[in-house]
């Protein structure tokens, strides 16, 4: 029979992850995370918080293993640990979608009405992509495009559409993606260019679902 106490250890360790995610802020640096490697100075823009607030909740991650660093120079850059980091935040949310009542009404209030936005899936887009006969946004920020993306996507960060939409072809299909579903990049972008008189949608979900499906990648390096 073995020993209480220690199975009481082994699951303390096995839920270590959990209890790392068990905050909003940690959470949102795996989501961004989850697109590529950023710099602590990076990652506190994009989470709204100060560089040192940002130092704390990235070493609590580092500590329970959910994500690595490597130093350049006097920067420091972290990512996720692994695929499996990837499958549990999507677990989560997932387990969030079906059970969490109030999520609707949070993700309505953040995201707006997507009810009038065009939307494509994974498939239909490949399929389109082979046809030739669409074009491809990555609105997410440069670095993370950098990192990995849709082969033949144009990196146009949302904040730098109205000013390159003269370079983005006409007449043919536009699809937006962004970071997953709960980004508000492509539905931004879609908005602004249709306001354009483009025709254009969103992809449902984001890069990092399409990567987990095993579908075609690329990087800028």
């Amino acid at each position: 029979m073995g020993d209480h106490r220690a199975k009481e250890a082994l699951f303390d360790v096995l839920v270590e992850a959990a209890r790392a995610l068990g905050n909003g802020r940690r959470a949102e640096l795996v989501d961004v995370l989850a697109q590529g490697e950023r710099s602590v100075e990076e990652l506190a823009v994009e989470i709204s918080q100060s560089v040192a607030n940002t130092s704390q909740h990235l070493q609590r991650l580092l500590r329970a293993g959910v994500i690595s660093s490597r130093r350049s120079g006097t920067r420091i850059y972290y990512s996720l640990a692994g695929p499996a980091v990837e499958r549990l935040w999507r677990a989560l949310r997932e387990t969030a979608e079906a059970h969490a009542g109030e999520l609707g009404a949070l993700a309505l209030s953040y995201l707006g009405d997507r009810t009038s936005l065009g939307t494509i899936n994974r498939d239909e887009l490949q399929r389109r992509l082979k046809q030739g006969d669409v074009v491809v946004l990555d609105v997410r920020p440069r670095p993370e495009y950098d990192a990995a993306h849709i082969p033949g996507a144009l990196s146009v960060p949302v904040d730098h559409l109205k000013a390159r939409l003269s370079q983005i072809p006409e007449g043919r299909d536009i699809v937006a993606y962004c970071r997953g579903s709960y980004c508000v990049y492509a539905d931004d972008a879609v908005r602004e260019l249709s306001d354009d008189g483009r025709r254009a949608m969103r992809l449902e979900e984001g890069f990092p679902e399409w990567k987990a499906a095993g579908l075609p990648v690329e990087s800028a390096t």
